[in-house]
């Protein structure tokens, strides 16, 4: 569901405490979405707006992965009209889905200069307009013509107005209510999932009153598996999973939109993958089929010489049938008409030798082959798991392998010290997850020590999970296999084979893939992945 006017006024309170404060940088994380970097008297704070037609809101992130280097044309427009604005204020027009945050600016003279940014949070129409003092709309992330939206005209230079409401009453101010009827279609601010928790609410002797205090003073978000609200939703009668309110906003599509930026920035990444498995995959019964071929080798040395044996006594002719040399048994050589008889020898010792030398090279090719289709379906599980930081390791990966091209640069991006994986701080040990080869390759043979324990999951690709501590006991053990079994194919499964050993008993394969190693002798634990345990670790233990 998208946020409602309530929900997005308990929202706007929470920010209105930030101003005024200064806006530092503004940076696209993907399309649709946009990071505010707000200077507040109490620090700094990452204002995430989102305007995607279904899983639009705005949010205080703790840390933002900017996925995009090439800022979007809209970007552009705020760098200019608003680079070290103020934001006076943040509010909300009349408990609708629309915040206005009100900008002091100056213009190229020093001039003081107001602006206004309309953030509009209202499911397929979400939208983000820039306005200037005389209303008139300088620039807009979606940009809809006359054509799309005859009543609501949005485009530069066209002037702007807020969405049309219908009558209702202020939810703060009540004077009549009819308990029977929707309270989407008696005041501001109601989402039909609201309406049916008040409704429900009220029927079980809960006053209007009550339910909005409890509403508008609320600083958590109930997460359930298809609503959220920051009241409990007890008509749901499901468990709630909840979360401090800005985090729960950060958390609720956090899944989603990853993919959804994944498929954005390296879609063609994930396409180039599947196509090179399915290439290999279509190449090899072709090689196999070619390989059974060639074992037929010997025939073809014996047309030969029986063709140079009998030269003289045998006529031209398409089939010719001679006795073995073997057996005494009869022989069908087919021959080529457009030659004589002694170039037909010649060419059945030519295919002869072809088809002999063939097979050691058809047996390599076999075997790259399968070696090529275990690589490329590691790395597709490996972008299942993957954030844009991990594909572009997989991308820079392909690229040293020369299996991909690389792309032009247009904006140069710092090259990192260290690849992007999960590392978890507890309070005796440290955890270091690899999530593809690159991340496997550095936690294994650069940052593992060999008496360090190390597990991976067995008979499935995987992440390298290495654990530091200096005593391990059953729970760090167990905490180590959950996460290895996690990030695999085997997320889905029960009772996991999770194999573990220290470090110096691994031994690196020369000439392999990165992050391919053999133990030498190691111990086997079985275990149910639990995602709801491994998100908490996550979100108690992860240091970036």
């Amino acid at each position: 569901m998208a946020m409602d006017g309530l929900l997005l006024c308990n929202v706007t309170k929470k920010l209105q405490a930030f101003c005024p404060c200064k806006l530092n940088k503004i940076q696209n994380i993907s399309e649709e979405e946009i990071l505010f970097q707000l200077h507040t008297r109490n620090g700094n704070r990452k204002l995430v707006v989102n305007v995607h037609s279904n899983i639009n809101r705005l949010y205080v992130a703790q840390h933002v992965e900017v996925g995009q280097t090439r800022p979007s044309n809209f970007v552009m427009v705020l760098r200019k009209q608003c680079a070290q604005a103020i934001v006076e204020s943040i509010a909300q027009a009349h408990f609708d889905r629309v915040l206005c945050m009100q900008l002091s600016t100056r213009n190229e003279f020093g001039d003081y200069r107001p602006m206004k940014l309309y953030l509009e949070l209202m499911g397929k129409y979400a939208n983000m307009v820039l306005v200037d003092e005389n209303n008139t709309i300088i620039d807009a992330l979606k940009r809809i013509p006359v054509y799309e939206n005859s009543k609501r005209f949005v485009h530069p230079g066209a002037k702007y107005s807020l969405p049309v409401q219908k009558e209702k009453q202020d939810p703060e101010h009540v004077t009549h209510l009819d308990p029977d009827q929707s309270l989407v279609d008696q005041i501001y601010g109601f989402s039909p999932l609201l309406s049916r928790e008040f409704q429900y609410r009220m029927a079980n002797h809960q006053s209007y009153a009550d339910c909005l205090k409890e509403l508008l003073t609320s600083d958590t978000l109930y997460v359930y598996p298809k609503d959220y609200h920051c009241i409990e939703l007890t008509h749901l009668h499901q468990e709630a999973k909840t979360y401090p309110l800005m985090e729960g906003l950060n958390h609720l599509y956090e899944d989603r939109e990853n993919k959804a930026r994944i498929k954005e920035q390296c879609g063609d990444l994930i396409r180039f993958v599947r196509q090179e498995k399915r290439k290999s995959e279509k190449k090899l019964p072709k090689l196999e089929n070619a390989l059974d071929k060639s074992r037929d080798y010997r025939k073809y040395q014996e047309y030969g010489d029986l063709l140079f044996a009998y030269m003289g006594q045998i006529e031209k002719a398409p089939k010719i049938t001679l006795p073995s040399f073997n057996d005494g048994t009869d022989v069908i050589i087919p021959i080529d008409m457009r030659y004589d008889i002694k170039t037909n020898a010649n060419k059945f010792y030519q295919k002869y030798h072809k088809l002999k030398r063939s097979q050691s090279v058809l047996q390599e090719q076999i075997e790259q082959c399968h070696r090529d289709i275990a690589y490329f379906t590691q790395l597709e599980e490996q972008l299942f798991h993957a954030n844009v930081e991990d594909a572009a390791e997989i991308r820079e990966e392909l690229i040293q392998k020369h299996i991909l091209l690389p792309k032009k640069k247009i904006v140069r991006s710092r090259r990192k010290k260290r690849p992007n994986f999960l590392r978890l701080e507890l309070e005796d040990a440290s955890i270091f997850v690899g999530k593809n080869n690159m991340q496997n390759s550095y936690i294994t043979h650069q940052l593992a020590r060999k008496n360090d324990l190390w597990f991976h999951v067995k008979d499935y690709h995987g992440a390298h999970v290495l654990l530091k501590c200096e005593t391990p006991d059953e729970r760090l053990i167990r905490m180590c296999a959950n996460l290895a079994a996690y990030f695999s194919k085997g997320k889905q499964s029960s009772s996991v084979p999770v194999d573990y050993c220290p470090v110096r008993q691994l031994k690196k394969v020369p000439g392999a893939p990165a992050g391919f190693v053999t133990m030498k002798s190691y111990k086997t634990i079985y275990i149910d992945p639990d995602e709801s345990q491994i998100e908490s670790w996550i979100q108690q233990y992860e240091k970036k």
